[in-house]
Protein backbone atom coordinates (compact mmCIF):
# COMPACT_ATOMS: atom_id res chain seq x y z
CA UNK A 1 0.00 0.00 0.00
CA UNK A 2 1.65 3.71 -1.09
CA UNK A 3 1.36 6.28 1.22
CA UNK A 4 -0.99 9.54 0.40
CA UNK A 5 0.08 13.20 0.90
CA UNK A 6 -2.40 16.40 0.36
CA UNK A 7 -1.70 19.16 -1.35
CA UNK A 8 0.92 21.40 -0.04
CA UNK A 9 -0.07 24.61 2.98
CA UNK A 10 1.68 26.84 5.13
CA UNK A 11 1.87 25.15 9.18
CA UNK A 12 3.42 27.44 12.08
CA UNK A 13 4.63 26.32 15.04
CA UNK A 14 7.29 26.01 17.64
CA UNK A 15 10.47 23.44 16.77
CA UNK A 16 10.95 20.75 19.27
CA UNK A 17 13.31 17.43 19.16
CA UNK A 18 15.49 19.10 16.82
CA UNK A 19 17.37 15.88 15.31
CA UNK A 20 19.39 15.48 12.22
CA UNK A 21 19.79 12.21 10.75
CA UNK A 22 23.07 10.60 9.52
CA UNK A 23 21.82 10.70 5.85
CA UNK A 24 21.35 14.58 6.34
CA UNK A 25 17.83 14.63 7.00
CA UNK A 26 15.79 16.77 9.60
CA UNK A 27 13.68 15.65 12.05
CA UNK A 28 11.35 17.95 14.40
CA UNK A 29 8.54 17.93 16.23
CA UNK A 30 6.07 21.05 15.14
CA UNK A 31 3.75 22.16 18.70
CA UNK A 32 1.59 24.46 19.50
CA UNK A 33 0.81 25.58 23.22
CA UNK A 34 -1.96 27.17 24.94
CA UNK A 35 -2.07 28.89 28.39
CA UNK A 36 -0.01 27.87 30.78
CA UNK A 37 2.65 26.37 28.17
CA UNK A 38 0.29 23.36 28.03
CA UNK A 39 1.06 21.60 24.78
CA UNK A 40 -1.97 21.46 22.87
CA UNK A 41 -0.98 20.42 19.57
CA UNK A 42 1.85 18.34 18.02
CA UNK A 43 2.80 16.90 14.61
CA UNK A 44 6.07 15.02 13.74
CA UNK A 45 7.83 16.58 10.60
CA UNK A 46 10.79 15.84 8.21
CA UNK A 47 13.05 17.97 5.96
CA UNK A 48 14.97 15.38 3.66
CA UNK A 49 18.21 16.35 2.58
CA UNK A 50 17.90 18.03 -0.45
CA UNK A 51 15.21 20.19 0.66
CA UNK A 52 16.95 21.07 3.92
CA UNK A 53 20.27 21.81 2.49
CA UNK A 54 18.25 24.70 0.29
CA UNK A 55 16.50 25.54 4.12
CA UNK A 56 19.85 26.16 5.49
CA UNK A 57 20.65 28.20 3.17
CA UNK A 58 18.36 30.59 3.23
CA UNK A 59 18.09 31.03 6.49
CA UNK A 60 22.02 31.30 7.23
CA UNK A 61 21.66 34.19 5.44
CA UNK A 62 19.93 35.59 7.72
CA UNK A 63 21.41 34.54 10.90
CA UNK A 64 18.64 32.23 11.25
CA UNK A 65 18.87 28.04 12.19
CA UNK A 66 16.14 25.48 13.18
CA UNK A 67 16.53 24.88 16.73
CA UNK A 68 14.72 23.41 19.42
CA UNK A 69 12.10 26.25 21.14
CA UNK A 70 12.15 28.19 17.67
CA UNK A 71 8.82 29.50 16.23
CA UNK A 72 8.96 29.22 12.19
CA UNK A 73 6.40 28.74 9.26
CA UNK A 74 6.93 26.00 6.58
CA UNK A 75 5.53 25.28 3.58
CA UNK A 76 4.64 21.55 3.56
CA UNK A 77 3.11 18.76 2.26
CA UNK A 78 1.03 16.52 4.80
CA UNK A 79 1.70 12.26 4.44
CA UNK A 80 0.23 9.47 5.84
CA UNK A 81 1.58 6.57 5.75
CA UNK A 82 -0.75 3.37 6.03
CA UNK A 83 1.07 0.70 7.22
CA UNK A 84 2.26 2.52 9.93
CA UNK A 85 -0.68 4.57 10.79
CA UNK A 86 1.65 7.30 10.65
CA UNK A 87 1.14 11.20 10.12
CA UNK A 88 3.54 13.51 9.65
CA UNK A 89 4.50 16.82 7.58
CA UNK A 90 7.15 17.08 4.61
CA UNK A 91 8.95 20.93 5.19
CA UNK A 92 9.89 22.16 1.59
CA UNK A 93 10.26 25.89 3.14
CA UNK A 94 11.18 27.57 6.10
CA UNK A 95 9.77 31.55 5.66
CA UNK A 96 12.82 33.17 7.27
CA UNK A 97 10.76 36.36 7.77
CA UNK A 98 8.19 35.11 9.88
CA UNK A 99 10.68 33.88 12.52
CA UNK A 100 12.48 37.80 12.55
CA UNK A 101 9.26 39.16 13.02
CA UNK A 102 8.37 37.06 15.57
CA UNK A 103 11.80 37.99 17.51
CA UNK A 104 11.31 41.41 16.68
CA UNK A 105 7.86 41.89 17.91
CA UNK A 106 8.76 40.16 21.11
CA UNK A 107 12.03 42.37 21.70
CA UNK A 108 9.95 45.48 21.12
CA UNK A 109 7.51 44.22 23.60
CA UNK A 110 10.03 43.38 25.85
CA UNK A 111 11.85 46.99 25.78
CA UNK A 112 8.81 48.38 26.69
CA UNK A 113 7.85 46.03 29.18
CA UNK A 114 11.16 46.72 31.17
CA UNK A 115 11.16 50.68 30.12
CA UNK A 116 7.66 51.05 32.06
CA UNK A 117 9.36 48.92 35.16
CA UNK A 118 12.48 51.03 35.56
CA UNK A 119 14.89 48.74 34.66
CA UNK A 120 16.39 49.90 31.65
CA UNK A 121 19.18 52.42 33.72
CA UNK A 122 18.91 50.19 37.06
CA UNK A 123 22.07 47.96 36.54
CA UNK A 124 23.78 51.11 34.98
CA UNK A 125 23.14 53.25 38.04
CA UNK A 126 25.57 50.80 40.16
CA UNK A 127 29.04 52.28 41.30
CA UNK A 128 31.35 49.52 39.85
CA UNK A 129 35.03 49.61 41.41
CA UNK A 130 37.72 51.24 40.25
CA UNK A 131 39.87 47.76 41.05
CA UNK A 132 37.24 45.00 39.89
CA UNK A 133 39.38 42.23 41.17
CA UNK A 134 36.62 39.62 42.39
CA UNK A 135 34.50 38.62 39.38
CA UNK A 136 31.39 36.49 39.46
CA UNK A 137 31.70 34.93 35.28
CA UNK A 138 28.54 33.20 34.12
CA UNK A 139 29.04 31.36 30.96
CA UNK A 140 28.85 27.61 29.79
CA UNK A 141 31.77 25.70 31.23
CA UNK A 142 34.64 25.06 29.14
CA UNK A 143 33.46 26.64 25.97
CA UNK A 144 35.81 28.87 23.85
CA UNK A 145 34.19 32.14 25.27
CA UNK A 146 34.78 30.68 28.88
CA UNK A 147 38.60 29.93 28.12
CA UNK A 148 39.17 33.16 26.04
CA UNK A 149 38.28 35.16 28.71
CA UNK A 150 40.04 33.49 31.67
CA UNK A 151 43.31 33.81 29.25
CA UNK A 152 43.19 37.39 28.63
CA UNK A 153 42.48 37.63 32.48
CA UNK A 154 45.94 35.80 33.29
CA UNK A 155 48.04 37.14 30.48
CA UNK A 156 47.42 40.18 32.57
CA UNK A 157 49.24 39.81 35.28
CA UNK A 158 46.51 41.13 37.63
CA UNK A 159 45.47 39.03 40.65
CA UNK A 160 42.04 38.03 39.79
CA UNK A 161 39.61 35.81 42.07
CA UNK A 162 36.49 34.26 39.57
CA UNK A 163 33.67 32.86 40.56
CA UNK A 164 32.83 30.81 38.09
CA UNK A 165 28.46 29.97 37.67
CA UNK A 166 27.74 27.74 34.52
CA UNK A 167 24.85 28.23 32.49
CA UNK A 168 23.82 27.00 29.22
CA UNK A 169 23.87 30.41 26.92
CA UNK A 170 21.68 29.12 24.17
CA UNK A 171 18.98 26.38 24.03
CA UNK A 172 15.93 25.98 26.11
CA UNK A 173 17.35 25.77 29.14
CA UNK A 174 19.41 29.21 28.71
CA UNK A 175 16.79 31.55 29.60
CA UNK A 176 16.54 29.59 33.29
CA UNK A 177 19.95 28.88 33.80
CA UNK A 178 21.35 32.21 33.39
CA UNK A 179 18.77 34.07 34.98
CA UNK A 180 19.18 31.60 38.15
CA UNK A 181 22.81 32.51 37.75
CA UNK A 182 22.31 36.25 37.62
CA UNK A 183 20.40 35.97 40.72
CA UNK A 184 22.44 33.57 42.97
CA UNK A 185 24.80 36.54 42.62
CA UNK A 186 23.35 37.96 46.30
CA UNK A 187 25.46 34.82 48.18
CA UNK A 188 28.65 35.99 46.79
CA UNK A 189 31.18 38.64 47.90
CA UNK A 190 31.63 39.91 44.09
CA UNK A 191 32.65 43.80 42.65
CA UNK A 192 30.82 42.62 39.05
CA UNK A 193 29.49 39.87 37.14
CA UNK A 194 30.40 38.99 33.66
CA UNK A 195 28.25 37.33 31.56
CA UNK A 196 29.77 36.10 28.04
CA UNK A 197 29.28 34.14 25.22
CA UNK A 198 31.32 33.35 21.62
CA UNK A 199 29.87 34.34 18.65
CA UNK A 200 26.73 32.54 16.37
CA UNK A 201 23.87 33.20 15.08
CA UNK A 202 21.02 35.48 15.77
CA UNK A 203 18.79 32.30 16.97
CA UNK A 204 21.61 31.40 18.85
CA UNK A 205 21.37 34.72 20.87
CA UNK A 206 18.03 34.83 21.24
CA UNK A 207 18.05 33.83 24.41
CA UNK A 208 19.79 37.00 25.18
CA UNK A 209 16.68 38.96 24.30
CA UNK A 210 14.39 37.28 26.81
CA UNK A 211 12.62 39.43 29.54
CA UNK A 212 13.81 36.93 32.14
CA UNK A 213 17.40 37.35 31.50
CA UNK A 214 17.00 41.09 30.91
CA UNK A 215 15.12 41.78 34.50
CA UNK A 216 17.53 39.34 35.73
CA UNK A 217 20.56 41.73 34.62
CA UNK A 218 18.76 45.22 35.89
CA UNK A 219 18.16 43.67 38.83
CA UNK A 220 21.41 42.38 39.73
CA UNK A 221 23.08 43.27 43.05
CA UNK A 222 26.43 44.15 41.19
CA UNK A 223 27.36 45.86 37.92
CA UNK A 224 26.68 43.17 35.07
CA UNK A 225 29.55 43.47 32.21
CA UNK A 226 28.31 41.49 29.09
CA UNK A 227 30.32 40.23 26.27
CA UNK A 228 28.15 38.27 23.93
CA UNK A 229 30.01 37.56 20.96
CA UNK A 230 28.14 39.10 18.29
CA UNK A 231 29.51 42.80 16.25
CA UNK A 232 26.44 44.31 15.45
CA UNK A 233 23.48 43.35 17.15
CA UNK A 234 23.02 44.50 20.60
CA UNK A 235 20.69 42.57 22.82
CA UNK A 236 18.33 43.45 25.30
CA UNK A 237 20.78 41.84 27.73
CA UNK A 238 23.33 44.42 26.32
CA UNK A 239 20.74 47.49 26.64
CA UNK A 240 20.16 46.76 30.24
CA UNK A 241 23.58 45.91 31.03
CA UNK A 242 25.97 48.23 33.35
CA UNK A 243 28.72 47.85 30.35
CA UNK A 244 28.17 46.07 27.31
CA UNK A 245 30.92 45.01 25.03
CA UNK A 246 31.13 43.46 21.94
CA UNK A 247 33.03 39.95 22.77
CA UNK A 248 34.41 37.55 25.34
CA UNK A 249 38.16 38.71 24.50
CA UNK A 250 36.89 42.93 24.92
CA UNK A 251 34.87 42.13 28.02
CA UNK A 252 37.92 40.66 30.04
CA UNK A 253 40.14 43.79 28.12
CA UNK A 254 38.13 46.48 29.48
CA UNK A 255 38.24 44.28 32.86
CA UNK A 256 42.49 44.33 32.60
CA UNK A 257 41.93 48.56 31.16
CA UNK A 258 40.32 49.61 34.37
CA UNK A 259 42.99 48.32 36.83
CA UNK A 260 45.96 49.49 34.56
CA UNK A 261 44.16 53.12 34.94
CA UNK A 262 43.65 52.48 38.84
CA UNK A 263 47.50 50.99 38.73
CA UNK A 264 48.28 54.27 36.72
CA UNK A 265 46.67 56.25 39.48
CA UNK A 266 47.97 54.63 42.83
CA UNK A 267 51.51 55.53 41.07
CA UNK A 268 50.75 58.93 40.24
CA UNK A 269 49.46 59.93 43.31
CA UNK A 270 52.21 57.80 45.20
CA UNK A 271 54.46 60.44 43.05
CA UNK A 272 52.38 63.56 43.83
CA UNK A 273 52.73 62.71 47.67
CA UNK A 274 56.28 62.10 47.81
CA UNK A 275 56.66 65.35 46.02
CA UNK A 276 53.94 67.03 48.36
CA UNK A 277 56.39 65.12 51.46
CA UNK A 278 59.91 66.26 50.03
CA UNK A 279 59.13 69.53 48.38
CA UNK A 280 59.14 71.41 52.11
CA UNK A 281 61.67 69.72 52.94
CA UNK A 282 63.83 70.88 49.85
CA UNK A 283 62.81 74.35 50.13
CA UNK A 284 63.86 74.20 53.72
CA UNK A 285 66.81 73.04 52.67
CA UNK A 286 67.46 76.05 50.65
CA UNK A 287 66.27 78.23 53.46
CA UNK A 288 68.68 76.29 55.35
CA UNK A 289 71.71 76.72 53.10
CA UNK A 290 70.70 80.26 52.76
CA UNK A 291 70.74 81.19 56.18
CA UNK A 292 74.28 79.28 56.60
CA UNK A 293 75.66 81.74 54.12
CA UNK A 294 74.39 84.80 55.64
CA UNK A 295 75.50 83.95 58.86
CA UNK A 296 78.90 83.37 57.20
CA UNK A 297 78.64 86.45 55.83
CA UNK A 298 77.91 88.04 59.41
CA UNK A 299 80.58 86.07 61.07
CA UNK A 300 82.99 87.33 58.57
CA UNK A 301 81.61 91.10 59.08
CA UNK A 302 81.98 91.08 62.67
CA UNK A 303 85.41 89.65 62.66
CA UNK A 304 86.29 92.52 60.30
CA UNK A 305 84.59 95.13 62.48
CA UNK A 306 86.61 93.75 65.35
CA UNK A 307 89.47 93.90 63.70
CA UNK A 308 89.18 97.39 62.33
CA UNK A 309 88.00 98.60 65.86
CA UNK A 310 90.98 96.75 67.75
CA UNK A 311 93.00 98.94 65.70
CA UNK A 312 91.22 101.57 65.98
CA UNK A 313 91.48 101.56 69.53
CA UNK A 314 95.16 100.82 69.69
CA UNK A 315 95.82 103.80 67.00
CA UNK A 316 93.68 105.86 69.58
CA UNK A 317 95.80 104.86 72.46
CA UNK A 318 99.02 105.41 70.58
CA UNK A 319 98.26 108.90 69.63
CA UNK A 320 96.96 109.66 72.97
CA UNK A 321 100.40 108.56 74.53
CA UNK A 322 102.12 110.57 71.61
CA UNK A 323 100.46 113.53 72.77
CA UNK A 324 100.77 113.51 76.26
CA UNK A 325 104.71 112.31 75.75
CA UNK A 326 104.78 115.76 73.73
CA UNK A 327 102.97 117.45 76.52
CA UNK A 328 105.74 116.23 79.26
CA UNK A 329 108.41 117.13 77.09
CA UNK A 330 107.40 120.70 76.44
CA UNK A 331 107.04 120.88 80.13
CA UNK A 332 110.60 119.60 81.08
CA UNK A 333 111.58 121.96 78.26
CA UNK A 334 110.16 124.76 79.94
CA UNK A 335 111.53 123.29 83.27
CA UNK A 336 115.05 123.16 81.93
CA UNK A 337 114.87 127.37 80.09
CA UNK A 338 113.18 128.23 83.87
CA UNK A 339 116.43 126.05 85.48
CA UNK A 340 118.90 127.56 82.78
CA UNK A 341 117.64 131.44 82.81
CA UNK A 342 120.22 133.60 82.55
CA UNK A 343 122.19 134.03 86.31
CA UNK A 344 122.06 137.54 85.92
CA UNK A 345 118.32 137.39 85.46
CA UNK A 346 118.23 135.02 88.69
CA UNK A 347 120.37 137.91 90.62
CA UNK A 348 118.22 140.79 89.35
CA UNK A 349 115.39 138.25 90.13
CA UNK A 350 117.11 138.01 93.60
CA UNK A 351 117.42 141.60 94.03
CA UNK A 352 113.91 142.51 93.23
CA UNK A 353 111.91 142.27 96.74
CA UNK A 354 110.05 139.23 98.05
CA UNK A 355 107.36 139.48 96.75
CA UNK A 356 108.29 139.50 92.81
CA UNK A 357 109.82 136.39 94.00
CA UNK A 358 107.33 134.67 94.89
CA UNK A 359 104.79 135.99 92.37
CA UNK A 360 107.07 134.44 90.02
CA UNK A 361 106.94 131.07 91.89
CA UNK A 362 102.84 131.17 92.18
CA UNK A 363 102.57 132.35 88.57
CA UNK A 364 104.66 129.30 87.53
CA UNK A 365 102.90 126.95 89.97
CA UNK A 366 99.97 128.30 89.02
CA UNK A 367 100.95 127.01 84.94
CA UNK A 368 102.37 123.91 86.05
CA UNK A 369 99.14 122.71 87.33
CA UNK A 370 96.93 124.37 84.91
CA UNK A 371 98.95 122.65 81.96
CA UNK A 372 98.60 119.34 84.66
CA UNK A 373 94.97 119.56 84.32
CA UNK A 374 94.57 120.20 80.93
CA UNK A 375 96.83 116.99 80.27
CA UNK A 376 94.88 115.04 82.81
CA UNK A 377 91.60 116.05 81.41
CA UNK A 378 92.96 115.65 77.63
CA UNK A 379 94.16 111.65 79.47
CA UNK A 380 90.48 111.02 80.48
CA UNK A 381 88.96 112.43 77.59
CA UNK A 382 90.76 110.16 75.06
CA UNK A 383 89.81 106.88 77.18
CA UNK A 384 86.16 108.14 77.75
CA UNK A 385 86.48 108.37 73.80
CA UNK A 386 87.76 104.57 73.09
CA UNK A 387 85.12 102.39 71.46
CA UNK A 388 85.87 99.35 74.35
CA UNK A 389 84.55 102.54 77.44
CA UNK A 390 82.01 102.96 75.23
CA UNK A 391 80.81 99.45 74.38
CA UNK A 392 81.24 98.94 77.92
CA UNK A 393 78.84 101.70 79.13
CA UNK A 394 76.08 99.91 77.33
CA UNK A 395 76.18 101.47 73.86
CA UNK A 396 76.50 99.09 70.81
CA UNK A 397 76.61 99.66 67.41
CA UNK A 398 74.20 98.70 64.95
CA UNK A 399 74.96 97.65 60.98
CA UNK A 400 72.54 96.50 58.08
CA UNK A 401 72.77 93.32 56.23
CA UNK A 402 75.20 95.38 53.93
CA UNK A 403 77.43 96.70 57.15
CA UNK A 404 76.44 100.18 56.93
CA UNK A 405 76.23 102.03 60.31
CA UNK A 406 72.54 102.85 61.78
CA UNK A 407 72.00 106.14 62.93
CA UNK A 408 68.08 106.47 61.28
CA UNK A 409 65.43 103.68 62.09
CA UNK A 410 64.02 104.69 58.84
CA UNK A 411 66.97 103.51 56.85
CA UNK A 412 65.67 99.78 57.29
CA UNK A 413 62.36 98.34 56.58
CA UNK A 414 60.48 95.61 58.13
CA UNK A 415 61.97 92.18 57.34
CA UNK A 416 65.32 93.19 57.07
CA UNK A 417 68.13 91.50 58.74
CA UNK A 418 70.61 93.17 61.09
CA UNK A 419 73.69 92.91 63.26
CA UNK A 420 74.63 94.32 66.25
CA UNK A 421 77.72 94.66 68.14
CA UNK A 422 78.30 95.09 71.73
CA UNK A 423 81.01 94.87 74.57
CA UNK A 424 81.42 91.02 73.85
CA UNK A 425 79.71 89.48 71.12
CA UNK A 426 77.45 90.14 68.16
CA UNK A 427 73.61 89.74 68.16
CA UNK A 428 71.55 89.14 64.72
CA UNK A 429 68.47 89.95 64.57
CA UNK A 430 65.39 91.11 62.30
CA UNK A 431 63.23 94.08 61.90
CA UNK A 432 59.92 93.71 63.14
CA UNK A 433 58.56 97.42 62.81
CA UNK A 434 59.49 100.80 63.22
CA UNK A 435 58.88 104.25 65.03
Amino acid sequence: MLSASVPGLWVAGEAQRVRRSQRGHLYLELIEKGSGDQVVGKLEAVIWRRDFQAVSKELAESGQQIEEGQQIRCWCEVDFYPPFGRLQLVIHRVDPLFTLGLLEKRRRETLEALAKAGLMELNKARTLSRVPLRLALITSKDSAAYHDFLATLRESGFGFGVSFLHAAVQGVDAEREVSAALNGLTALQVDCAVLIRGGGSRADLAAFDSRRIAEAVARAPVPVITGLGHEIDESIADRVAHTPTKTPTRAAEFLVQRLTRAEKLVEDLGRELRHAALEPLRRASLRLSAAERVLGLARFRVASERERLTGLSQRLGRAATQRLGAKRRGLEMLRARLVAAPARSIAASRRRAPATARRIATASNARLREVEARLAGWARLLGELAPERTLARGFSITRDENSRLLRDSGAVEPGDALSTQLSSGVILSRVESQE
